[in-house]
């Protein structure tokens, strides 16, 4: 059986962390402009990388919400697709995972 707090914690771990970067991110991006013109083009490039990394880091916090939500309704861990357990092992790695790995 399935050591469920654990998972819980690792999700929240991983939710506080995200937010802590989330806020840098929104942070660096809301710094003042540099005036030299030539920097302003180095400075888009990094606020590209930025959005990216953000957006990146949003959708994690969306499938680390819905794990959380499966933890409380008792559905963590089974696969969206077919209903089988997905592995410890896989949950290890991703513990957010929908599906398991013949469903992937």
């Amino acid at each position: 059986m399935r050591d469920i707090e654990i998972y819980k914690q690792r999700l929240l771990d991983r939710q506080k962390e995200l937010d802590v970067r989330l806020h840098n991110i929104e942070d660096q991006l809301d710094d003042e402009p540099n005036p030299d013109t030539s920097e302003r083009a180095v400075e888009r490039e990094d606020d590209e990388m930025l959005e990216g990394l953000g957006n990146a880091g949003k959708a994690e916090l969306e499938q680390i919400e819905h794990a959380l939500t499966r933890i409380e309704n008792g559905t963590f861990g089974v696969c969206v697709e077919c209903g089988d357990d997905i592995s410890d092992e896989r949950l290890s790695v991703i513990p957010y995972a929908t599906k398991c790995k013949n469903c992937m």
